[in-house]
């Protein structure tokens, strides 16, 4: 099988077990008398209250049409901090089983397939338990690589078993991870902790959890991706976020930035005033600062792309310019604007919004079913609005980057 580059370059040393304590990994929570708190409690509520307000401003109908978009973004960001650059049109194509007849290409698009069905499992209430807990990390680390081709399931020889902790001693840059033999007792302790914070504390804490499971580097591979979805999920359930806002997007556009806040949490306490435990509180509070701050700047952004007004704005110029090329039928816009109006739209009512009969207006409806943006669970349910990745330029612009031509 061919070998792949793993999430951080990695030296494969020995399969021992160090008998490491898993206080290495302390602090695991920032102390409550922290210089830092204050600061990072004020921008955890700025974060819960921007993101509950966007949530709210949204008909259930659009949120679900946007989920399914942001969930391809995030993909798409994930994987391309990982090296791997599959276009959300591409990951689009590779959901409707079109593949590249490029063998590279097509496993990536696999690899993004495998990211967005992980991803809606947990959207759609995959997870039994907490997203910290081993089951939880396990689990999603099974279902992202069993779908995986083989060419991407070998890393320098070495081969990667879906949901299992990793059997060999990995040096990542200048971080050399716990032996494997102390993984699973570190996750323990990872579990402890983290599964059973109230919503606040987990919202504070989500930064620091999602550092110490890149440190603990559980394993071979897929490491990046998996502590990506994580956080995803935790930030799902603390601030019900309806996924329609993602943070790999800031992590993505702010990439140096990230991986110097993570090299510097694998630092040790620098002295007496830099917390209590063995690695660098300090550090650690100024991840959670950037970490939240990119979450913030992620909401705000889907704020600005989603104002009703001039989202209504941006779809009706697309569907009458469309109808100027006879793509689309007269006053098809019409039924979009209901729809963003409505969140959804009884078939029923198609006809008396169009001042059409019933056959003309099943034209119009088939029309904007074509160019994707209108989707239905049968012939009789009612029509929702779809963001198809191809119109994300016009429609939802500066989400992703446009896709550049072959």
């Amino acid at each position: 099988m061919a070998k792949k580059k793993p999430d951080n370059k990695a030296d494969f040393l020995t399969d021992s077990d160090g008998g490491e304590n898993s206080s290495l990994m302390e602090p695991l929570l920032l102390a409550s008398d922290s210089r830092h708190r204050p600061a990072i409690t004020d921008l955890a509520i700025s974060l819960a209250a921007k993101s509950s307000a966007l949530r709210s401003s949204l008909p259930i109908g659009i949120r679900t049409a946007l989920a399914a978009l942001v969930r391809n973004m995030n993909c798409y960001y994930s994987n391309l901090i990982e090296g791997h650059n599959t276009h959300p049109i591409d990951i689009e194509r590779a959901l409707n089983n079109d593949y590249s007849k490029d063998a590279k290409k097509r496993n990536l698009q696999l690899e993004a397939k495998a990211h967005v069905q992980v991803q809606s499992w947990i959207d759609q209430g995959g997870l039994s338990t907490a997203a910290n807990t081993k089951e939880a990390l396990l689990t999603i680390h099974r279902k992202f690589c069993e779908h995986l081709p083989a060419e991407l399931l070998t890393l320098e020889g070495v081969p990667i078993i879906p949901g299992e902790i990793r059997r060999h001693a990995v040096g990542v840059g200048s971080h050399i991870p716990i032996s494997p033999g102390a993984v699973s007792r570190f996750l323990d302790r990872y579990e402890e902790v983290y599964a059973s914070l109230g919503s606040s504390e987990s919202l504070i804490a989500a930064a620091a959890a999602h550092h110490r499971l890149l440190w603990i580097h559980p394993f071979i591979d897929a490491n990046g991706r998996v502590a990506r979805l994580v956080s995803h999920a935790q930030l799902l359930n603390t601030l019900d976020t309806q996924s329609i806002w993602s943070i790999a997007r800031g992590l993505a556009r702010n990439e140096q930035a990230y991986k110097q806040h993570l090299a510097a949490c694998d630092q040790t306490r620098r002295n007496s005033l830099d917390g209590r435990g063995n690695l660098s509180e300090e550090a650690l509070a100024e991840f959670t600062k950037f970490f939240l701050r990119v979450c913030i700047d992620q909401v705000e952004f889907m704020e600005s792309l989603v104002q009703p007004e001039k989202l209504r704005g941006r779809i009706l110029s697309w569907a009458h310019s469309e109808t100027n090329k006879d793509k689309l039928l007269p006053n098809s816009g019409a039924i979009l604007e209901a729809i963003l109006y409505r969140g959804e739209l009884p078939r029923s009512d198609v006809p008396r919004i169009l001042g059409l009969g019933d056959r003309q207006a099943r034209r119009v409806v088939s029309g904007l079913a074509n160019e994707g943006v209108l989707v239905s669970q049968s012939d009789r349910a009612p029509l929702h609005l779809a963001f198809p990745a191809a119109l994300a330029p016009s429609w939802m612009p500066g989400l992703f980057p446009d896709r550049p031509t072959d």
